[in-house]
């Protein structure tokens, strides 16, 4: 695979992610939910970036978060044009090189400029580009909206120690982007001969 069909992918993931969270962050007040089908919804939430809403605490624990994952893009990137200049690299592995960069780079985007170019979206939709941004550069807040809430209710008694309580399978709230990377990773992990197999 050569380089301009991955930079194509590459860019074809970034401009279906920003437009969906765009059309999201205009179209959804926050918390708003929309039932697609029983087992699929579209709820829009917002959080700091890390994977199921982990955050690094503190004042510079977010600029440090968006820092660490545009040095991490970086490497991602010279990751990809090392494995297509080697000729030899499986297209497993470029593929799923360019499905984890472009997921990265989706969510980086919102981290970077989000915070500067849209208002707050608690209770009103917001605006792209207001003159009263809710946040900072590097301060951005990263989009979520898809929800398969597959199963939802009670545990049996019996388990131990989840026993009894309500519980929700799948209850994960993600985007295009975290998609993006979560297949990137999973062909590294279930194609992994195929994807570093030398030709």
């Amino acid at each position: 695979m050569s380089l301009r069909k991955a930079y194509l992918l590459i860019f074809i993931l970034l401009l279906v992610d920003q437009v969906s969270k765009i059309y999201i962050k205009t179209n959804f007040i926050l918390g708003e939910e929309v039932e697609v089908f029983k087992w699929f919804k579209i709820l829009f939430i917002e959080n700091e970036g890390m994977a199921w809403g982990t955050e690094i605490p503190g004042q510079y624990g977010k600029l440090f978060l968006t820092l660490f994952r545009l040095v991490a893009v970086g490497g991602i990137g010279y990751w990809l044009w090392d494995s297509v200049e080697r000729k030899h690299s499986s297209n497993y592995l470029i593929v799923a090189i360019s499905l984890i960069l472009a997921g990265a780079f989706g969510n980086i985007i919102d981290s970077v400029f989000y915070g500067v170019i849209f208002d707050d979206s608690q209770q009103q939709l917001a605006t792209l580009f207001s003159d009263q941004p809710y946040g900072t550069w590097f301060h951005g807040k990263v989009v979520d909206m898809f929800y398969f809430p597959f199963w939802h209710g009670n545990l049996p008694s019996w388990l131990p120690i989840w026993g009894g309580k309500e519980f929700t399978f799948f209850n994960a709230i993600f985007n295009i982007a975290d998609m993006a990377i979560s297949t990137g990773v999973g062909i590294l992990i279930f194609f992994n001969k195929k994807a570093f197999h030398h030709n």
